[in-house]
């Protein structure tokens, strides 16, 4: 029996167990009749033609964790931000533990999917929210639509903003041989309300772990949304991250993504601009090596006038790994005054590894400002010079220009204790000493 197969045969087990009249029931049957006619996505498809999901389709993944597998801080203290105060959504092996959690409800809603699903008092916010940005065409987006269960729901009211980041982590213990995570995340700031958030995904062993994820956002009239997505896990684990970002006027929302680990990443990020003086802000750094492969696809439609988006990926990619960045901006015939700016640059420094790079501008507006770049290079032969001049070795001094290459992407992370943190991440991926230790 393929991945497929056994997808669709513990859909039927999974629904088994739930609410047949629930609404959510009508919208998981649906979104299993959406994958099992599309199927997982192919390199037919444009936008699968550099990533592959064949190898991922041969094993034998547990769907469901047959057990909770309870963790210690002390064991996984240092895949949290503890350098300062969060609040903290955990998940071990797809179950939520309440011994690693610390949550809220200081005039603001942080806790459970399973809990927003199945509870009428979460009804009218799930009514208006629940699977409406999130596409109906991308079938790996459906599959975690059915199997839609558990994950973080973050409701911030109109004028509120939580005292704390909120960080959302999910542990895999290696408790199954491999195993399948499929986490829904529904966020929603309301009007003149602030939040920032850290997702990790996690495994703590060598055991094959895929996780497809979907995240939902929806930003009100002057929201402040920041997400920061860090991805630096084992050589066994992949993850396709599904993001759908929904903003009213002026709105502010910025996703920051980390991909420094993981044997396969898939990003899609999507952003839909529907009101006017919205900014839409994505930057990325990627660091490789082994035979990693990480591959952004990002979109950004512009669907008002007078909005903005900016776009900045830095990709280092050495030994044999491989990246792709596909970059899409729409501007609807109305969308006048738009300024969009996109940019990604790459370096190599291996001969065997590589990069795909695809900008894509799609304008329907007369009046407006858009670029977009991209470069593959190497490191400046100058500089190299440059620094071993001044007594640097030569491994140091590559790897400083590395880092200052990758660091700027940094400049906009609001959040000091993270800053610091990727800074160490960045520097220990590339084999930088700057008095810390990670």
């Amino acid at each position: 029996m393929d991945l497929k197969d056994k997808l669709i045969s513990s859909f039927m087990a999974f629904e088994s167990n739930v609410d047949i009249d629930h609404p959510v029931h009508d919208v998981r049957v649906e979104a299993m009749k959406n994958f099992e006619m599309k199927g997982f996505p192919n390199k037919k498809q444009e936008a699968w033609k550099y990533t592959s999901l064949n190898s991922l389709q041969k094993v034998n993944f547990s769907i469901f964790p047959k057990e909770v597998n309870a963790l210690e801080y002390k064991d996984v203290k240092k895949y949290f931000l503890h350098e300062m105060d969060t609040y903290k959504i955990v998940f071990v092996d797809g179950i939520y533990s309440s011994f690693l959690s610390e949550t809220t409800h200081d005039g603001v809603d942080i806790c459970l999917m399973s809990s927003a699903l199945t509870k009428p008092m979460y009804k009218p916010v799930i009514d208006v929210y629940f699977n409406k940005v999130a596409s109906n065409d991308e079938s790996l987006t459906t599959l975690n639509t059915a199997f839609s269960r558990e994950g973080a729901y973050i409701y911030i009211p109109k004028n509120k903003m939580p005292k704390k980041p909120v960080e959302i982590v999910h542990f895999a213990t290696g408790n199954e041989a491999s195993l399948m995570l499929q986490p829904r995340n529904l966020i929603v700031v309301e009007e003149n309300a602030e939040l920032q958030i850290i997702e990790r995904h996690q495994s703590l062993t060598s055991n094959e772990v895929l996780t497809n994820c979907v995240t939902e956002i929806y930003a009100a009239e002057n929201a402040i949304v920041d997400y920061y997505k860090v991805q630096n896990d084992t050589a066994s684990s992949s993850l396709i991250d599904n993001t759908y970002i929904n903003q009213k006027n002026k709105s502010v929302v910025k996703v920051h993504t980390f991909s420094f680990g993981g044997k396969l990443t898939r990003n899609n990020l999507n952003f839909y601009q529907n009101g006017e003086h919205i900014d839409s802000t994505m930057k990325g750094v990627t660091i490789l090596g082994e035979k990693q492969h990480v591959d952004h696809h990002t979109l950004v439609h512009h669907i008002e006038p007078n909005c903005e988006s900016h776009q900045d990926y830095k990709g280092i990619y050495g030994e044999n790994s491989t990246g792709v960045f596909n970059g899409k901006i729409i501007v609807d015939k109305i969308a006048q005054k738009t300024n969009a700016f996109q940019q990604n640059n790459n370096i190599l420094v291996s001969d065997k590894a590589t990069i795909n790079t695809k900008p894509q501008l799609e304008i329907f507006a007369d009046d407006v400002k858009c670029s977009h770049g991209c470069t593959i290079g190497q490191l400046d032969e100058e500089a190299l010079f440059y620094l071993q001049s001044r007594g640097i070795p030569k491994k140091e001094a590559r790897a400083l220009l590395m880092y200052a290459f990758a660091n700027n992407v940094l400049e906009s992370v609001r959040i000091p204790e993270l800053k610091t943190r990727i800074n160490k991440l960045i520097a220990n991926k590339l084999g930088v000493s700057l008095g810390f230790d990670l």
